[in-house]
């Protein structure tokens, strides 16, 4: 989401090097400044001097994703219902937060969504590195520097992690849960946690439990609406227009199982609008024939 540059926070605490030593890539918001952030959270071995942050630049929005139009706008509505409804959290004795669950094969827009979800609510983004985690007590210290209206990431949740620490880590998935349930949950305000995986049946059925994953978000292939706001955005065509293939690419790209990421690349070929089309045309043809291949 852009380069990272470093920097020393005035504000950040610095302590005598030690065995072990958070080392968060983030810098704190000054008062009354509202610029969005991405910041990576890490756990490293060694003290680490400095903070790592970035600008939150990703230009997605709702407007620009590639989804089914009627989904976006739930998306909208769910994050303004969770936003408005501070003093109904708190009668009901609930923690202010959100959890969501992105799910689909690579390349249909995950990470994009998650961007244009901060930019909607213009709240930071925390990208959470559970490869740097060796044990629960790393995982609170990491999760506690995270500040109010924020959206903390975990991509790849059942790569990212063994259920029960088979993999030789004191670090597991209860304890991860637990504490979001817990502690993080009670000592801050509005804050959202985004799960993605690539395929939901692998997930532990502990992370699907009522009250963790309070919307799940499935991210297909792309479908005629997507194909015509990508065509819309990419090559400046409206839905109407005249162009050659257009219509055969919209009448048949749901039916092929192609990501947006594809259909993206294929629209980047040329500064022709025709040879673009052209381009995706070939390509629908290709995975066509793939498919047949396959089902013989």
């Amino acid at each position: 989401m852009g380069k990272r540059s470093s920097t020393r926070s005035k504000n950040e605490p610095r302590g005598p090097p030690g065995p072990t030593q958070v080392a968060l890539r983030l810098q704190r918001r000054q008062a009354g400044h509202s610029e969005k952030r991405f910041y990576e959270l890490t756990f490293k071995k060694e003290f680490t001097e400095g903070v790592l942050s970035v600008d939150l630049e990703h230009p997605a929005t709702f407007e620009t994703l590639a989804m089914d139009p009627k989904l976006k706008q739930e998306i909208k509505d769910d994050l303004e219902r969770f936003k408005s409804r501070k003093e109904f959290y708190k009668k009901v004795g609930k923690a202010w937060k959100r959890g969501y669950l992105l799910y689909g094969p690579p390349g249909t827009g995950k990470s994009s969504l998650v961007a244009a979800m901060a930019n909607y609510l213009k709240f930071d983004i925390y990208d959470l590195e559970l490869t740097s985690i060796s044990c629960n007590s790393d995982l609170r210290k990491v999760l506690l520097r995270t500040q109010n209206r924020s959206i903390v990431v975990i991509e790849d949740i059942n790569r990212s992690i063994e259920p029960s620490g088979s993999n030789g880590s004191k670090f597991t998935l209860s304890g991860l849960l637990n504490f979001i349930d817990g502690l993080w949950s009670s000592c801050g305000d509005e804050r959202i946690i985004v799960f993605t995986t690539n395929d939901k049946d692998q997930l532990d059925p502990a992370l699907l439990r009522p009250g963790r994953m309070d919307k799940r978000i499935e991210m297909s292939y792309c479908t005629k609406d997507g194909f015509k706001v990508l065509a819309y955005n990419y090559l400046g065509i409206e839905d109407g227009d005249s162009h050659e293939l257009y219509g055969e690419i919209e009448g048949i790209i749901e039916s092929k199982k192609v990501t947006p990421a594809e259909v993206c690349e294929k629209l980047m070929t040329s500064e022709k609008v025709d040879d673009n089309l052209k381009e995706l045309a070939k390509f629908l043809e290709i995975k066509q024939v793939e498919s047949n291949e396959i089902e013989d």
